[in-house]
């Protein structure tokens, strides 16, 4: 045999062979979608080379979409200093969602107070957390007793509220 056709009977076993394993010879290598990408020769700095913590942590912050939360509840964190120390003696926030940040005042004085301070505090906030990440400021009063336990509670009366027992 001819030096040539022993090497194309070898090459046609070897593709045979290759076939028989699920390999598709002369097409690109199929890359796994778990592997990692790949930063060219080797050098410099790649996927898997230490980080630092600050990078990967604002990294995912910023892929799930919670830097606008995250900023809230760091100025909910440091709320004495964004709105003052007289302020908030008396006003504390409870919730922030989809844009709305509430607070309870100790009175409805206060809450009051607090109400005609909102424009005030809206760009307070949007100094501290960016513009447009708290649109509404919702200030509550104070949450009063119930009356369904304690000792103003009648067993099988009318109500709460029945002053004409």
């Amino acid at each position: 045999m001819a030096p040539a056709d022993v090497a194309r009977a070898a090459l046609n076993r070897a593709r045979a062979a290759a076939r028989a394993k699920g390999l598709r010879p002369g097409s690109p290598a199929r890359r796994s979608p778990l592997a990692e990408p790949r930063t060219g020769s080797g050098s410099g700095p790649g996927a898997r080379d230490p980080q630092l913590v600050s990078d990967v942590i604002g990294r995912l912050l910023r892929d799930k979409g919670w830097n606008e939360d995250v900023s809230v509840g760091g100025v909910i964190g440091r709320w004495r200093e964004v709105v003052g120390e007289q302020v908030a003696d008396h006003c504390v926030p409870e919730t922030f969602e989809d844009k709305v940040l509430v607070v309870r005042a100790s009175s409805t004085a206060w809450a009051t107070q607090v109400r005609l301070l909102v424009p005030t505090l809206l760009r307070r906030l949007a100094e501290e957390v960016g513009e447009g990440v708290v649109e509404e400021v919702k200030v509550l009063g104070p949450q009063g007793p119930g009356f369904g336990r304690g000792p103003r509670s009648v067993r099988g009366g009318r109500g709460p509220r029945d002053t004409w027992g």
